[in-house]
């Protein structure tokens, strides 16, 4: 009997303006720098796309594409290369798009052709899976910079012979980032005046990648199931949430991973000394470390203290304007804080003034620095992030498995990841509040503290979170799940 020829594998087309290492400002990068090994480890082929952006040297010229946008025409080198992982990244070269000082804005204000560039990611991307001659079983968008692509594969893609078979999936990282255009860009960037339509593009007059990606996406995705909830909302869906509710079907929650190897107090070069649940004893010697780092004092006093840090952009959405109404209140705590992080103005100030008048218990650094984060995660005692609203959140599950008892908010991925504390529940993990008011942080930060001075109890927390699986293999397994359900529903329907 003739053996069986082996299926090939499901292929995924990860589409994303951002991933580490290449370029990162924020979470995103985080994502698209870890989940395409995640599924490349349960099978899949994963192509990752974006823009080659000033500084990325990586990869090799393995052709040039003529590709006209409107009246544009632009000469796009494909450079790729393989990781270790089996992920091929594919990087678009169009120095005309990308090669600015920022990915996004210069001096705070958005590249005036944004639209352009980030259709460009579009096309480029779906341009390169068609010339490879097999077909690509799934597009996975992520947020407004992809949008397009669900759009395209709906539309210009509609009859691909390579293409049409194509199912999408858009992921939503933060609502709050549309891209909102004017309604004139359409032809430019080869869409039909029939898109500008309510169950189209159209949003109050103008268009959104976004909207036009959550309407064309074979399903839906956002990073954590209370997001999912939220963001059909008034309060949370930031003018789309009747645009969701009408998805709500094909809109699933699923909590973002992270790295277990580059977050892990038993192998951080960053600390001193490695500890586990088990063994905890070298948390002493990173909490020591991170005081020192910040210029407060180690003696014994110091140490006895709990240890509050917050890794954050200075920003309303994480909860700053709570800390800054009870500026009076936090040295007074029994507590020292350590803080990293830039953002408004206001709130780098409220942080180096409460520094200045108090430099035995606060210690401020503006700006980023790897070190000083694992540190942090590594040498504090609990954790604060004390958000307005937060998609998914990664630091709060940095901080669980480090020991590191996180103080939240229950919105987003905090209330998915976090189990407030009470005498009677043995999985509790943190301490949560829920109004978005000063008093009610303030009573959090109180609780911490007096809990704090229970060991028994803080230990129990600190193993609790410490045993929890946030891993990215995790997360994975439900992508899966979520592919294989579009690419039927899809095939259904050609």
């Amino acid at each position: 009997m003739p053996s069986r020829r082996p299926s090939r594998p499901r292929s995924v087309l990860m589409v994303g303006s951002e991933a580490a290492p290449y370029a990162k400002t924020g979470g995103l990068a985080d994502v698209l720098g870890a989940l395409p090994a995640a599924l490349a480890r349960r099978g899949w082929e994963v192509v990752l796309v974006l823009p080659r952006y000033r500084g990325i040297e990586a990869g090799q010229l393995t052709a040039r594409v003529p590709l006209t946008i409107g009246a544009h025409q632009f000469d796009v080198g494909l450079f790729e290369e393989v990781l270790p992982s089996g992920v091929r990244v594919v990087l678009l070269d169009v120095p005309e798009l990308y090669d600015r000082e920022g990915l996004y804005t210069i001096n705070g204000l958005d590249y005036p052709d944004n639209a352009r560039r980030f259709a460009m990611l579009a096309r480029g991307a779906l341009e390169w899976a068609a010339r490879r001659g097999s077909p690509v079983d799934l597009a996975h968008a992520h947020d407004w910079q992809a949008g397009l692509v669900p759009v395209y594969l709906a539309t210009r893609y509609r009859h691909h012979p390579v293409l049409q078979r194509t199912a999408s999936v858009l992921t939503i990282h933060n609502l709050a980032f549309q891209g909102i255009v004017e309604a004139d860009w359409l032809p430019r960037l080869d869409l039909s005046w029939d898109l500008f339509a309510l169950e189209r593009l159209e949003y109050w007059g103008r268009i959104s990648f976004l909207k036009g990606g959550i309407n064309d996406a074979t399903q839906l995705t956002t990073v954590s199931r209370t997001y999912a909830a939220e963001i059909q909302t008034p309060e949370f869906g930031c003018g789309f949430d009747g645009i969701l509710r009408g998805r709500a079907a094909d809109l699933i929650g699923i909590l973002n991973g992270i790295d277990v190897e580059v977050w892990s107090p038993e192998r951080d070069p960053y600390l001193p000394v490695p500890f586990s649940a088990g063994d905890l004893a070298g948390k002493r010697a990173a909490k020591a470390a991170v005081l020192a780092r910040f210029g407060l004092a180690t003696d014994e006093n110091a140490m006895a203290r709990p240890l509050l840090g917050m890794i954050s952009r200075m920003v309303d959405q994480k909860g700053l304007d709570l800390l800054a109404a009870n500026a009076h209140e936090l040295p007074h705590l029994g507590a020292s804080f350590v803080v990293l992080g830039t953002g408004e103005a206001r709130y780098e100030d409220f942080w180096r003034r409460l520094q200045t008048q108090y430099p035995d218990r606060i210690g401020v650094h503006i700006g980023f620095d790897e070190e000083r984060a694992h540190l942090i995660e590594g040498g504090a005692d609990a954790f604060l992030m004390p958000s307005r609203f937060e998609p998914c959140g990664l630091n709060q599950m940095y901080s669980l498995r480090y020991g590191t008892v996180p103080i939240v908010r229950a919105v987003g991925g905090l209330a998915d990841t976090v189990v407030d504390y009470s005498p009677r529940r043995r999985t509790a993990t943190g301490i949560v509040f829920h109004d978005y008011r000063p008093e009610a942080l303030l009573a959090a930060l109180r609780r911490a503290v007096g809990l704090y001075a229970d060991t028994t109890t803080w230990r129990a927390l600190q193993q609790a979170g410490m045993k929890r699986d946030y891993s990215w293999d995790h997360s994975a397994r439900e992508y899966v799940k979520i592919y294989d359900r579009a690419i039927e529903q899809t095939r259904s329907a050609v």
